[in-house]
Order: structure tokens, then C-alpha cells, then sequence
């Protein structure tokens, strides 16, 4: 590691020179400052390396640190802030991390506008006391082949949704929300209404470009590296950072007809979803649980989209061929496909200028088994209300387990899973109290459901988790990835949040 003196232009602290941070103070534990006049003269301090980017230590700019868009995990502030401005900037850190016994994590600062933080939900990329490092500092999009695409991790999908689509291509599996880092949604998985199709987006990457806990930076694929390869994509940021991605991508369509079939039946619900996802006849296929008009009870709504170019419209009678005729309601609407891509801006507008924005979010994502999915829906149908959602939704939809191909992404042992997305946007006003019973009943939840051979996707808040737990959760997994642990990042410095191990 090549240590020097910082330059001006890499290291910010509070305001002149005297405030310029000169390294880490190891013999005290803290950051050592040029104008410190209580360092002792045997004080062990390490020089900050030169960096390309810039380390802020003021912890004044720090606010949005101190949560993630959960908001149930406050109080984490970083001691300081790395925004890199190469893959070295990224090396070198963690090289100093591990030296200096500090954690480092990244900060996906997704979202828009001035409302950029870190997507987690529950404290998962937190490093109180740590180095948070600034995804936004790494996010060109460097290359476009001809069936390919290459961004930095920190890059959105709706930076490379809006790259790829006047070149008439697109990614084959998208989240629904766009506003996120590449990185952050492949250290999940990433899930969305292409997931019957195409399994998560992890799914969907060529290759990689990490940098490990020991500072080596990795190019790595199915075929070069496949160890780190299979535990990088959704490890949680055990293994290494995430820095460079290279995706698939496929021709665009230009518009998208999306059928929305409403169900009062849970049974009918799931045979007709289980019908469409046999077949493919739809490009991207989702469900929610919704309430009744009248407000009597809840109900499930198919959304099934089909997409298309020029003037060949979709047969919507065929598309709907071989569907039980028990549907309480059916609304067929056409949009662009960008339009479609983009709809939850829409939904991002009105929670923000409503108030639930900024609300906590206790989050529950789950992939249940076909086998016990109708068991575990009736019995949330049961222990949710409205006020349960408040501004927020519940998704559930079939997949084909087998689609999904990284090994990290546990899956149930059934051929057909089911999403669970409980998406919680409370009600603004709602007390502490409440929010906190919400965050117990996602442990209540999550229990059923592994009763019933459920597994977790990496995401939502889900309280007091231990080591045995997470070891039910990876099943024969586990071992795989507490090696990659020991192998990537023996020192131990990555994504702490996560808890896997202790």
C-alpha cells in the first residue's frame, strides 16, 4: 500500500488547514488532525493514503449517514466518508481499514434529488465508526457492446435504462424501483417482474470487477474466479466491493400493454398467475394483495405485461387464453415502455409530497414455497390491515426457483417460489410504538414462514437475527460463504451490518 502525506485535494475535514486530517491515531483509536496539540509524542499514527477522490471526516455532513431509507437503524454515523475517484482510491482503503482494525461499507446513495442514502432497511450497510464509501463517485457507464453493457457499480438502473433505450436495447431484468445503485441491488439479488423469466438480476451478469477485503481487484466471471464470482452476487458485501458490472442486454420494445385481473379468490388467483408463468406468454408478470373497492377485505391483482413495437398490438383475447373466468375486474391500459419502466416514479412523487417518505419502513421480503405460499398468504391476510400498509403495498407472484442461479440467493425447495414483498410505507403520525410492533410482527412473519420452508431475500428489517439463523437461512450455503469470508476478507473489514457471522 503506497502511504503519503494527504494532499488538500484528498482529504476534507472541517474548514482549513489546521483541520486537515494527516491519518488514523492508532494508539488512541481516532483520526489525527494537523493542528491536534494533545497527541503524546509515542502515538502511532498512520498516514491517509493519497487518493484520487476525496475522504471527508467532518462528521457535520454526514446526517444522511446516519440512517438508511428504513430509518429504523439511526445513530451510524461513519467517521468518515470516502467518494473514490478510481478503483484504487477503493483498494487502498480497504487496505487501510484492515491495517487499522476499522470497517468499511459501501453507501449505494440511491434515490433522487437531494434524497440520496443508502437503500438498505434495516442497518445492513451501516458502518457506525467506520469508513461509508460514496457509490456516487463510481458511477460512469464505460461501455456498450452490441449485447452487453459496462457501468460502475454505483451507476442507477435509470441511468442505464435511459443510456440503453434511444439505442434500442434494454436489461433484461430491471427492479421496479430504478433508482438504485447496480451494485447495491447485485449484493441482494435483485428482484422484479422479470424474475418469472429471468430470474433475479444477479442472473443476468457477465462478469464483475471486485475488490476484495484484501485490497486485490478481481475481474471475475462464471468461468474466471467462480468463487468469488457465486459469493460477490447477492453475499450481502461479505466477500469484497463491488466496483464494475457487466450486464446483459436484449432488444427494446417501444410500448407496453399491462393487464391488470383482480381476483376475490386467493386459489383463483394463483392458478391463473401459475397458468401465465408456464408459458411465458408475458414479458414481465407481478401480483399484489389489494383492498376490495368496498373495503371489506383484500383482494389479488395479477399485473401481466406484454411488450411490443411498431403496429404488431398484442391479441389481448389470446393473452388471455386458457384464464379461469372468475376475475372480479379486469383494466387493460398501453403505455411507452419507458413510461412503464419508470411508473414508481409516479408512486416516489406522491409518498413524498404526502409524508411517507421519511416514514421508518419496516420491510419484509420473502421467497415461500409454492407448497405452503396459499398457507402463509391467508394467514398475512389475516394479521394485516390497511394501516399495516399505509401508504405502501404487498406484492406476491410466482417464479420458476430454477431460474434463479446464484447460490446465494437461497430459494425454497419447491419448483415454484413466491415473492413476499411487504413494502410498509406507514402512515405519517404513526408512533414509535406502532412501528415497533410492525418490526415484531416481520419477525413473527418470517418465523411462520420458515416453518414452512421459506427463505429470505437479503432486504427488509427483520429483528434480532442470530448466527443460527442465518445458518437455517444458507442451509449447506453457509459453509460456502464463511470460506469466501475467510479467503476474501480474513481481517474481517466488509459490510459489518449484514451480521452473518456474528
Amino acid at each position: 500500500m503506497n502511504l503519503h502525506t494527504p494532499s488538500r485535494r484528498s482529504i476534507l475535514g472541517t474548514a482549513g488547514a489546521t483541520a486537515t486530517v494527516i491519518g488514523w491515531n492508532a494508539t488512541t483509536g481516532s483520526w489525527a488532525w494537523a493542528a491536534d496539540t494533545d497527541r503524546r509524542p509515542g502515538d502511532r499514527v498512520v498516514p491517509v493514503p493519497d487518493l484520487d477522490g476525496t475522504l471527508t471526516t467532518d462528521t457535520s455532513q454526514f446526517g444522511s449517514y446516519s440512517h438508511d431509507f428504513g430509518r429504523l437503524v439511526t445513530g451510524t454515523v461513519p467517521w468518515a466518508v470516502l467518494t473514490p475517484g478510481s478503483v484504487r482510491d477503493i483498494s487502498e482503503m480497504i487496505c487501510y481499514a484492515r491495517a487499522n482494525t476499522l470497517k468499511l461499507a459501501v453507501s449505494g446513495r440511491s434515490g433522487t434529488g437531494g434524497d440520496l442514502e443508502s437503500h438498505s432497511c434495516y442497518g445492513q450497510a451501516a458502518v457506525p465508526g467506520g469508513i461509508a464509501v460514496n457509490a456516487r463517485g463510481m458511477s460512469r457507464i464505460l461501455s456498450t457492446g452490441s449485447d452487453s453493457i459496462t457501468v460502475e457499480a454505483g451507476a442507477t438502473f435509470a441511468e442505464i435504462t435511459d443510456h440503453l433505450l434511444p439505442r434500442g436495447r434494454t436489461l433484461p431484468a430491471l427492479p421496479d424501483y430504478l433508482r438504485l445503485s447496480v451494485g447495491g441491488v447485485l449484493s441482494v439479488g435483485g428482484i422484479g417482474l422479470t424474475m418469472g423469466t429471468q430470474g433475479l438480476i444477479a442472473d443476468t451478469v457477465k462478469s464483475l470487477v471486485v475488490v476484495t477485503g484484501t485490497g486485490e481487484v478481481v475481474t471475475t466471471s462464471p468461468s474466471c474466479r467462480p468463487e468469488l464470482f457465486r459469493t460477490a452476487l447477492a453475499g450481502g458485501g461479505q466477500v469484497g466491493i463491488i466496483v464494475q458490472v457487466t450486464l446483459r442486454t436484449v432488444p427494446a420494445a417501444e410500448r407496453a400493454t399491462v393487464f391488470s385481473l383482480f381476483y376475490d379468490n386467493l386459489a383463483d388467483f394463483m392458478k391463473d398467475s401459475e397458468v401465465l408463468l408456464a408459458d411465458h406468454r408475458f414479458q414481465m408478470q407481478g401480483g399484489e394483495m389489494v383492498r376490495r373497492p368496498d373495503d371489506s377485505g383484500w383482494r389479488y391483482k395479477i399485473e401481466a405485461v406484454a411488450t411490443y413495437s411498431g403496429g404488431r398490438v398484442p391479441d389481448r383475447d389470446q393473452l388471455l387464453r386458457g384464464l379461469g373466468d372468475l376475475r372480479a375486474e379486469a383494466l387493460i391500459e398501453d403505455y411507452t415502455l419507458r413510461d412503464y419502466l419508470f411508473r414508481v416514479d409516479d408512486d416516489e412523487a406522491y409518498l413524498k409530497d404526502a409524508g411517507y417518505w421519511t416514514q421508518p419502513k419496516p420491510w419484509l421480503s420473502l421467497f415461500l414455497p409454492r407448497s405452503s405460499a396459499a398457507r402463509f398468504l391467508r394467514l398475512a391476510e389475516g394479521e394485516l390491515t390497511p394501516d399495516s400498509l399505509g401508504g405502501g403495498a404487498l406484492l406476491s407472484y410466482p417464479y420458476l426457483t430454477s431460474n434463479v442461479t446464484a447460490p446465494m440467493a437461497v430459494q425454497p425447495n419447491d419448483r415454484v417460489g413466491y415473492l413476499f414483498d411487504l413494502l410498509r410505507f406507514p402512515h405519517p403520525g404513526t408512533s414509535a410504538a406502532d412501528i415497533d410492533r410492525m418490526v415484531q410482527q416481520n419477525r413473527w412473519l418470517y418465523d411462520r414462514a420458515v416453518e414452512m420452508g421459506a427463505k429470505r431475500y437479503l432486504f427488509g428489517a427483520v429483528p434480532n437475527l442470530t448466527t443460527d439463523d442465518w445458518r437455517r437461512h444458507f442451509g449447506t450455503f453457509y459453509s460456502t460463504l464463511s470460506k469466501a469470508k475467510q479467503s476474501f476478507d480474513p481481517g474481517n473489514v466488509l459490510t459489518p451490518g449484514q451480521g452473518f457471522f456474528g
